[in-house]
């Protein structure tokens, strides 16, 4: 990569959108960040206006552009990287939206999940796609927007209206409405998309009654895929790396081989394992999902979601009071040895992967006289902890592929006491980056190579630099007791609400 380039990163995510220009080191030169908003209309709905989602990004890569310290001619490619699975319909001739944007998180395509069981396809999709059939998935969006209005499933055979995942619909607009393309790891999310052929599966296209005339085009992540227009940004810039949110984290983290592993600790947090080149077959229900795919070939991964890491936290804030930051939450815990027997399972929105229990409900188990909001503040850190290791366990199992280290980021990784906890029930080293801005550096690294700009893969790593490696300092069998009873608490909370 040439010493004074800059790769323009585009972040579109469910609550904002950011423009960060990275430097050949990896180094954030410039950032800018504009809110994004989301309504709902109904319980359980949550939809974005796309137009704000286009605004606020190019808005935000005008003002990282502008900047009197930047010269655009430095600019040698843009990224995007997105908030995955929200669905957007527009029309092809206008560049419209024809509908409000489904976001990921919504359930309102609940009805359609629902009916893919009752036709008995649940296992085909599972096995086609890699992924469990859910209101979470872009298709199930897609057919509830056509289902709900029989116009737009008229104009969609005709081929008048286009489908897009938040990349494509920027793509769109950067691309002045020329181009319709998703990258792989993308389409790997909408439920569509075959994950041996990497090519949209006509059957499932068929069984949803989604016509193939409004499906973008799937390309790799690493390529040019158009030049903006040329008014955007006063000159063509290539568009050259996209990447769903998570798979361009696990880029960024440099998770190159099979095994590597990244989590992200945030609300929940989102563990991905490099599955090597052949997708792999889940028997926990993860997911099997691209990670990316080059010029040399496909990467595939496996991913397990925890519903609540962060949000435990921010409860025992906000509905406990227990602390007045998510950060005092370290002194506190770090106040007692450990958590003297008490055990949280903070199963507060049911249990993610690899439980798949949405009945499950919070637990504190093991209270005494003597239990203080210390101990409960350190069973939250444990708790944490031990979701993040049943998901390793699984992905192991599934993979075959024993884990080395965990690579972390998010917010929750500055906690060196959750840390340290992580390493100690994992068994192995787990190591946080100089850099934690790795799902947009990822986008980055993806359009630098797209470009010519890295030779290869060798150099991205020598970029990735350690803040702090943290070892296990426990023993095998002290790890092991622990998870133990952890796993006898969360059979405590299962099936609750039922």
């Amino acid at each position: 990569m040439r010493n004074d380039a800059l790769i323009l990163a585009l972040d579109q995510g469910t609550t904002s959108s950011r423009a960060i220009l990275f430097d050949r080191m990896g180094a954030a030169v410039r950032v800018a960040q504009r809110p994004v908003a989301a309504t709902y209309p109904q319980p359980g709905w949550v939809n974005q206006d796309p137009l704000e989602l286009w605004r606020a990004t190019r808005d935000c890569a005008r003002e990282v552009l502008a900047d009197d310290g930047v010269d655009p001619a430095r600019v040698a490619a843009i990224a995007i990287t997105n908030q995955r699975e929200t669905t957007i319909l527009w029309d092809r001739r206008t560049g419209e939206p024809v509908a409000p944007a489904i976001v990921w998180q919504s359930r309102q395509s609940a009805p359609v999940v629902a009916a893919i069981a009752a036709r008995g396809k649940t296992a085909e999709y599972q096995s086609r796609t890699g992924l469990v059939p859910d209101a979470y998935f872009s298709a199930t969006k897609i057919a509830w927007l056509l289902d709900h209005d029989p116009s737009l499933r008229a104009r969609s055979v005709a081929g008048e209206i286009c489908f897009g995942t938040v990349e494509s619909w920027l793509l769109w607009n950067l691309s002045g409405g020329t181009v319709h393309a998703t990258d792989a790891s993308n389409a790997s999310r909408t439920m569509l998309m075959d994950l041996a052929t990497r090519q949209w599966d006509a059957e499932l296209l068929a069984d949803m009654d989604i016509p193939a005339a409004m499906m973008p085009r799937i390309v790799g992540n690493a390529g040019v895929v158009c030049e903006t227009a040329p008014s955007l940004f006063g000159r063509p810039i290539p568009v050259a790396g996209m990447a769903g949110d998570q798979q361009s984290a696990l880029f960024g983290q440099a998770c190159f081989a099979p095994g590597d592993a990244k989590n992200t600790y945030g609300t929940g947090s989102f563990l991905l394992m490099n599955a090597g080149p052949a997708p792999a077959v889940s028997r926990h229900n993860l997911l099997s999902t691209m990670g990316w795919v080059l010029p040399s070939g496909p990467t595939y991964a496996l991913e397990g979601a925890v519903f609540v890491t962060g949000s435990a936290v921010q409860w025992l804030r906000d509905g406990l009071g227990i602390i007045d930051t998510a950060a005092a939450i370290e002194p506190l815990a770090a106040s007692v040895p450990d958590a003297a027997g008490v055990m949280f399972v903070p199963a507060l929105t049911g249990l993610g992967a690899p439980w798949w229990d949405p009945n499950a409900r919070g637990a504190i188990i093991g209270l005494t006289r003597g239990t203080t909001t210390a101990h409960i503040a350190r069973a939250t850190l444990d708790a944490i902890a031990h979701q993040c290791r049943d998901v390793v366990d699984a992905m192991g199992d599934d993979a075959g592929i024993p884990l080395s280290t965990l690579k972390v980021d998010g917010g929750a990784a500055a906690n060196n006491l959750l840390m340290q906890t992580q390493a100690d029930l994992l068994g192995v080293p787990v190591v946080r980056p100089a850099n934690i801005e790795t799902t947009a550096l990822g986008a980055a690294y993806l359009a630098a190579l797209g470009v010519g700009l890295y030779s290869g893969l060798d150099e991205i790593a020598a970029n990735w630099r350690i803040d702090r490696v943290f070892e296990p300092a426990i023993s095998s069998d002290e790890r092991d007791s622990r998870h133990a009873r952890w796993r006898k608490a969360v059979h405590r909370s299962l099936a609750w609400a039922e």
